[in-house]
């Protein structure tokens, strides 16, 4: 694989031969140093000089590899540096020098794969496994390859305090976790995936940084006031001096994937992201991104978290949009959880119709100008003109999980024809579909929000924080302490419940589901204007006909409580039934649905359907 001439031209590069060169951004100082703690030279102060737009340089001869170092700020306290790309001893310590061209790839033949294909398992890499490291998720990549996963989405890995985090509160974005392996360890992780032909996605956070180890301000003008988020200080993406930090996150991105051969970013919370300049942050790291797209001669993409409903996210430049290639699309889970759980507080209060899932399934956005009562406002703008392929839906994420008070699945209170019910929504929906690490074998631990601050103070406000959050929810009880350590333990999964009892038959549900959307042609097309949707409200059941020149699929999901015969909106043909959530087989207790169907162009159709099911069909 070629690099091209990208190169990291700020933090510590090793150059051969020379020794180190080491370069910061910092105007706020009229003076900044470097100490390198080696065996090497001497531990003292080493002055940079200075260059224009704030950056300060030298190169330190006899400097390399595993040394570490501090930065000095006028008379400040020592700091690591900003663009770190290992904190071998946590968020406070000294930074290492690290040479990323000491690491063997084995993956030169890989060139990634179409966006079409992705079919993403997203996993916490502490919880997935007994080590809770990428060594551990390595040992479990031929389980989710047999699973006919595509792309392994990591929750972020850049440096977060302490051991145990989801990694939104990572303070070095280009430094990766000590305690999950480091650089080599998730370079092994990402070398193995290529070489079982699995994608990768790297989840990262440009809307803020974490509050503990954050010492990007003293050193420049990341932050402003101007703006405000959840999480903390605004990034300065359009105020003065914001060239600068632009060009620090850019990086970034560019970075995983020119280093790590990482093959999408998915962008936290864009909605947090704030740039009122001519050329929005997004268009120009997404322009940036693409053109690494010839020199590494590999698919990369970039895939938004937004709960804007803007389409102008995903839009190409050519008209005004930021040229981000997909994003996540809350709607679908929304309307799914309401009509399984009939849960209606916080946003949920915004759904409960069919006829919302039904929107979800033909345009994506199910807000797309309407009024939202959440939001006491009208919200979203219409993307019925977008690809699916653009649009990454799911029954469960980690947010949507783990923003519950007590974490729980939906394994935790949902019978079993719900969950079969919600996975054939998503895996025979259009669109890209992700599973959320343990979904596909009905996990029961929950996933529960877990820190590891050394601030009393932090750490108090973070338990704060987190009984406040769920004021609007209206949850009982209380929420388990993130700080503990046992938090954490409850929400390590264990994936060998996969051949056990009902788990068992849910894992081979899912098998069945993701190989009928690989191996039927109407079911592996994602094309808007090749599907059908049609809502029958009274019956709560929705029917969703996808076809190409020669194949053709209906799907049929039922979310009444009754077993029913449909009179209408069936799709004209003969039909073989390929799949019955309600058969035994299943674990349904459904009566037995027909084989096959005949629906003439009059209408008339004997088509049956269970309670809480889902019936696909396949023209013959």
């Amino acid at each position: 694989m070629k690099n091209g001439n990208w190169s990291l031209n700020i933090g510590a590069r090793v150059i051969k031969d020379q020794g180190t060169f080491f370069r910061v951004w910092a105007p706020r100082s009229g003076r900044v140093a470097v100490r390198i703690i080696s065996g090497k030279t001497p531990a003292e102060q080493i002055p940079l000089q200075r260059e224009e737009y704030g950056y300060f340089s030298v190169l330190i001869p006899d400097v390399g590899h595993g040394d570490r170092y501090l930065y000095f700020l006028d008379n400040g306290p020592a700091r690591p540096d900003p663009a770190s790309r290992f904190q071998p001893d946590g968020v406070h310590e000294a930074s290492q020098v690290f040479d990323p061209q000491l690491f063997k790839w084995q993956d030169q033949e890989w060139r990634g794969i179409t966006l079409e294909d992705y079919l993403i398992y997203e996993l916490h890499v502490g919880t997935f496994s007994t080590e809770g490291t990428f060594a551990g998720v390595i040992r479990q990549l031929d389980y989710l390859k047999e699973l006919g996963i595509t792309a392994v989405e990591l929750m972020p890995v850049a440096q977060f305090p302490g051991s145990r985090n989801w990694g939104y509160d990572g303070a070095y974005p280009f430094a990766v976790q000590n305690s999950y392996g480091g650089p080599d360890g998730l370079k092994e992780l990402v070398d193995a995936c290529h070489a079982k032909g699995l994608a990768v996605i790297m989840d990262v956070v440009y809307n803020h940084l974490g509050p503990e180890g954050n010492y990007l301000n003293n050193f420049g003008f990341y932050f402003t006031d101007k703006y405000h988020t959840p999480w903390g200080r605004a990034i300065n993406f359009d105020g003065p001096f914001s060239d600068q930090v632009r060009d620090y996150f850019i990086s970034n991105a560019l970075y995983w994937f020119n280093e790590y051969h990482i093959d999408a970013l998915r962008l936290d919370a864009i909605h947090g992201i704030f740039d009122l300049s001519a050329r929005h942050i997004l268009r120009q790291m997404a322009e940036e991104v693409h053109l690494q797209r010839e020199p590494l001669q590999k698919q990369i993409y970039l895939i938004a978290e937004s709960d804007l409903n803007d389409v102008r996210v995903i839009n190409p430049p050519e008209i005004d949009g930021h040229g981000v290639d997909a994003q996540w699309s809350d709607d679908l889970h929304h309307a799914l959880h309401t009509l399984l759980t009939g849960e209606n507080k916080g946003y949920y209060s915004d759904f409960g119709q069919i006829s919302q899932l039904a929107k979800a399934l033909r345009e994506s956005f199910v807000y797309s100008g309407e009024f939202s009562r959440h939001r006491n406002r009208r919200h979203g703008n219409s993307a019925r003109n977008r690809a699916p392929s653009q649009f990454v839906v799911f029954s469960q994420n980690h947010d949507q999980v783990g923003n519950r008070m007590q974490g729980d699945r939906l394994s935790a209170s949902l019978p079993l024809r719900k969950l079969t019910l919600a996975a054939g929504v998503v895996m025979l929906s259009p669109y890209l579909p992700l599973i959320f690490m343990g979904e596909e074998y009905a996990e029961k631990a929950p996933f529960q929000y877990f820190v590891s601050h050394s601030d009393p103070a932090l750490i108090e406000a973070v338990r704060k924080g987190r009984r406040e959050e769920f004021t609007s929810f209206a949850e009982a009880g209380e929420a388990p302490d993130p700080q503990s350590e046992a938090t954490f333990l409850a929400s390590k999964i264990d994936p060998e419940q996969r051949s056990k009892g009902e788990h068992q038959l849910i894992h081979r549900f899912y098998r069945r589901l993701i190989e009928l959307r690989k191996s039927h042609p109407a079911l592996a097309t994602l094309e808007r204007e090749n599907i059908q949707v049609t809502c029958l409200e009274e019956n709560k059941v929705l029917i969703v006909t996808r076809q190409t020149e020669t194949s053709a699929a209906m799907c049929l999901f039922s979310f009444s409580d009754q077993r029913q015969a449909l009179a209408t909106g069936l799709a004209v043909g003969n039909w073989k039934r390929i799949l019955d959530s309600s058969e035994q087989d299943w674990g349904g207790e459904g009566e037995k649905t027909a084989a096959s169907i005949t629906v003439a162009a009059s209408g008339k159709s004997s088509a049956v359907i269970n309670p809480f099911s889902l019936l696909v069909y396949s023209k013959t």
